[in-house]
């Protein structure tokens, strides 16, 4: 009788895909016939990792089929099918927020929004930017991108941006306008524009009759073309779909099958009357002061966009407190600095602590416990300065300098032209880092 013997290397390699030979080992199908006869299923070959970090079960085997080596999906992402809407009959709008200049998760997830309203009709999903140079409409799953960065100025001016969008009103006249319900950005001009085409929604013009005039605040489902939204604790509204919604985060799921156009169209080739921007707004009132200086340890650590982390590898923290003071970086530890009583319970990354989003997070001396990684996981970049090559947290990471900690920091702060000994002796901010800080 043959017995079947694994080998345990093989075995280890394969299951691992971070592993130099796991590609050697691999499975060449996701379906095989044993020597018995019998049908086998590779159960690991069936999901595929979408853009938004979640598995996707797909038992019939397509994904891995369309996967170039036939077996168990090499790529992070599963193919998408292109669609591509030439002469769309209206447009659904969606002007999202970009944070950092970059699509977060509540604009994907208003994009998700935006396909439910514009799939079975023949509508296409367009995206309004005021913003150069954005990248990811194609997968966010926008088929047409209008640009207004050079009809508006970098700040805070509210008028101006409306008067942007009146122009895209007159050019597009879209069924539906989608914004987050997030103040100030998308919430308070969102209900702008409905103050604006309220007039026109309640006469008898051409977009009366689709929808309500009144804008749909806080809406967080689409269910039988109808929008609930959140009117309290346990209670929702259910009305009709309105021509402007401001939804909430996680209101759809966001584009993961598809691949979409991302045609970039000019207004004044769509026709309609424009009104110039700059022209309309005349003594608004809104003067723009610029940004506020604020100390980067009074962001919530929810929000902030750049932290720099300390874990067990630190043994200097007075040079990696003042490190953070000259990057201008939010403080953040792993739970192993802060049982150790060198960091505030406020400041512990992770599962059992807080879960951020930075667009850039430092790790330093962190080994990446599993709890600290399930934190980090909608973080944009993640850095990591470890001395241990093999730590899960250096796997985890974009850049991984492999060094001594304290080390690192310092010559980061010499090489920006201020070394430890320019702080107090009581270890207090001097003017200059302070400014630095605020900036």
């Amino acid at each position: 009788m043959s017995v079947r013997r694994l080998d345990p290397h093989a075995e280890r390699a394969r299951r691992n895909r971070l592993h130099p030979r796991h590609h050697e080992f691999a499975r060449p199908a996701w379906r095989w016939t044993s020597a018995d006869g019998v049908t086998r299923i590779n159960p690991h070959a069936l999901g595929a990792i979408g853009p938004n970090g979640l598995k996707r079960i797909d038992r019939s085997g397509a994904a891995v089929e369309a996967s170039p080596v036939g077996g168990a999906s090499t790529s992070a992402e599963p193919a998408r099918r292109q669609v591509v809407i030439d002469q769309p009959e209206g447009h659904v709008v969606v002007v999202p927020e970009l944070p950092e200049g970059r699509l977060n998760d509540h604009d994907r997830d208003l994009f998700g929004l935006a396909r439910q309203l514009a799939d079975g009709h023949d509508l296409a999903v367009t995206a309004v930017t005021f913003l150069n140079g954005v990248s990811g409409f194609e997968d966010a799953g926008a088929d047409r991108v209008v640009d207004l960065s050079a009809m508006v100025t970098e700040g805070y001016d509210p008028e101006t941006r409306l008067a942007a969008l009146v122009d895209v009103e007159a050019a597009l006249s879209p069924r539906h306008w989608i914004f987050a319900d997030s103040l100030p950005d998308g919430g308070d001009l969102g209900r702008r524009l409905a103050a604006r085409l309220l007039p026109q929604g309640a006469s008898q013009g051409a977009n009366a009759s689709v929808g309500d005039a009144r804008p749909a605040t806080r809406v967080w489902q689409l269910s039988e073309g109808q929008t609930l939204s959140r009117a309290g604790d346990r209670q929702d509204i259910l009305r009709d779909v309105a021509r402007v919604l401001l939804a909430l985060p996680e209101c759809a799921e966001p584009v993961s099958e598809t691949r979409h156009e991302a045609r970039v169209i000019e207004l004044a080739t769509m026709g309609g009357e424009l009104s110039s921007a700059a022209n309309e707004v005349a003594a608004s009132g809104v003067i723009d002061r610029g940004r506020v200086a604020v100390d980067p340890q009074e962001i919530p650590l929810a929000q902030a966009p750049f932290i720099l982390s300390a874990g067990r590898g630190i043994g200097d923290w007075e040079g990696y407190h003042h490190a953070a003071r000259v990057l201008g970086a939010s403080e953040g530890a792993s739970r192993v600095a802060v049982d150790d009583g060198y960091m505030p319970r406020s400041r512990q990354v992770g599962a059992t602590g807080t879960f951020v989003t930075a667009s850039c997070y430092v790790a330093v001396g962190i080994s990446g416990a599993v709890q600290h990684l399930q934190g980090i996981a909608k973080c944009q970049r993640v850095i990591a300065i470890n001395n241990d090559p093999s730590c899960d947290m250096v796997k985890r990471a974009d850049l991984a300098l492999i060094a001594d900690g304290d080390a690192v920091l310092a010559a980061v702060c010499e090489r920006l032209g201020q070394p430890r000994d320019q702080t107090g002796s009581d270890g207090s901010w001097t003017d200059e880092e302070s400014r630095h800080a605020a900036a």
